[in-house]
């Protein structure tokens, strides 16, 4: 390193801009690769599709067509035979069936960074993408071809499920890992598909995204419980294994308290647990039932979120308080007509123990940064 970066402050900004700049224009480059031989992919597939290749050549055709791809090609890779049929199943997946959920258009129209993902439809003739929306575009050609390839054979031919894990990946930056992690666990059936009354006692802007940050049933398999237990012996559990809790839950969700402390008129109450939500910017109390649901337990539920409202919420910084139940099992009508005795915005949801997490898992929980920003931000005593 020179004497000049040491000694000259100007000198040394343009240095760092200049390091941004370049790490800026790396990452432009890596997408556009990927954009590139993704398009490639595509119109292989298709080609294979709208040819009726395998009809017209034979059962062989697709070895056929790896061996002499290759021998025209010695230097490329992805020519392998079970990539050709990836490349078709690239192909069907996200062609005719896309046009069945023009809705997903625009529910993907904020997922992907322009300043980072290209938009490129309209731009090429000959990429021949779905021309069904140039966001739904832009978000394939954000995730790697290894990872639409774990999709693909989770997803069976589902295209709302499969653009579902893309939209996720790209918004949470999921390395392979999680991704498969998040396939073996069916996060697509789970999340957002807690009991709520969020349409009714939040206002319409967020009571969607609320729902979201909500899963059912929840799988609490890493706290390895297998013989009988308690309450007491669940929530410990949970907290021993706080990162994979923190995972379970979902993106933006930070630890303030357990058995939370709150004092309403002369009487003390603990909350089970408490969180605050980065993404929401509200708390969030959760209760843990080992048994079945019973509908008194809104009424205490409802209490602690209308406590935590008048004593920790700063109306100024935090959105209303949710409240979440989680319980080993539960009627749905009765759960329903709980919720809608309610005036607090709650939720319900089950619990599952069977299934088991990585150890590691990256990129799905809070930063110490941002947590640190909240703890400034907002009231949290922990007693």
């Amino acid at each position: 390193m020179s004497k000049l970066i040491h000694i000259d402050s100007e000198y040394k900004q343009w240095i760092h801009e200049l390091k941004s700049r370049y790490r800026r224009s790396q990452i432009k480059a890596a997408v556009k690769v990927n954009h590139e031989m993704l398009a490639y992919y595509w119109q292989l597939g298709r080609d294979i599709v709208q040819l009726q290749a395998e009809q017209r050549w034979g059962s062989g055709l697709m070895r056929s067509l790896s061996q002499d791809l290759k021998e025209e090609l010695p230097d490329a890779t992805g020519l392998t035979l079970s990539n050709l049929y990836y490349c078709k199943k690239f192909y069907l997946l996200y062609n005719e069936d896309i046009i069945k959920f023009p809705q997903l258009v625009g529910k993907l129209e904020t997922t992907a960074d322009t300043e980072i993902v290209p938009q490129v439809v309209g731009k090429s003739q000959d990429t021949n993408l779905p021309q069904v929306g140039a966001k739904i575009q832009t978000l394939l050609s954000a995730v790697p071809w290894g990872h639409h390839r774990y999709i693909m054979d989770k997803c069976e031919g589902n295209t709302e499920k499969a653009l579902f894990y893309v939209r996720q990946t790209v918004e949470n930056g999921w390395s392979r890992s999680v991704l498969l992690n998040w396939l073996d666990s069916n996060l697509y059936e789970r999340q957002g598909k807690a009991l709520t009354n969020f349409s009714a006692t939040l206002p319409e802007e967020t009571s969607d995204l609320a729902r979201e940050i909500t899963k059912d049933p929840y799988d609490f398999g890493f706290a390895g419980i297998t013989g009988k237990y308690n309450e007491k012996t669940m929530k410990a559990a949970l907290l021993t294994n706080m990162t994979q809790f923190l995972v379970e839950l979902g993106t933006g969700f930070a630890y303030v308290g357990r058995e939370y402390r709150l004092k309403i008129g002369e009487t003390e109450n603990l909350i089970d647990l408490l969180f605050y939500n980065l993404t929401l910017r509200c708390y969030v109390a959760i209760e843990v039932k080992i048994g079945a649901f019973d509908a008194r337990d809104i009424g205490q539920l409802g209490t602690y979120v209308t406590a935590v409202n008048h004593i920790l919420r700063d109306p100024e910084k935090d959105n209303p308080t949710i409240g979440l139940l989680v319980c080993k099992r539960k009627d749905n009508t009765l759960a329903q007509y709980a919720l809608e005795s309610s005036s607090q915005p709650l939720g319900i949801s089950e619990y599952e123990l069977q299934k088991l997490y990585p150890t590691k898992v990256e990129g799905t929980i809070p930063t110490i940064a941002e947590i640190e920003s909240v703890a400034n931000d907002t009231k949290v005593e922990d007693n």
